[in-house]
């Protein structure tokens, strides 16, 4: 993780999913869980594959609020004990279909 955007003294406007996830401290490619949960929505409304911007000043607003923080990390943590749960019991599908 950079410390470029958190070295700023304004921040832009609109925030892109690297620089939302930088500030709120999930890696990238885990605001999109957030955004699945309900937890974080993208200015306008963006194509599911394309650009999503952020408001600043909310994203900033939620790296404060702890109870937000909270729920945050409890979805991702929760999507992907879901996921290895799903490719174990698709392991386990496999290895007993080739017996």
């Amino acid at each position: 993780m950079t410390n470029s955007l958190l070295l700023c003294s304004r921040l832009p406007a609109r925030l892109d999913v690297n620089q939302a996830a930088e500030i709120l401290g999930f890696v990238p490619h885990e605001i999109s869980v957030l955004i699945s949960a309900r937890l974080l929505k993208p200015l306008g409304k963006p194509a599911a594959n394309g650009h999503k911007f952020f408001h600043a000043a909310e994203i900033a607003e939620l790296s404060q609020n702890r109870d937000w923080l909270d729920k945050a990390t409890r979805a991702v943590t929760q999507r992907w004990q879901e996921r290895n749960r799903k490719r174990k019991t698709d392991s386990v599908l496999i290895s007993a279909h080739q017996l």
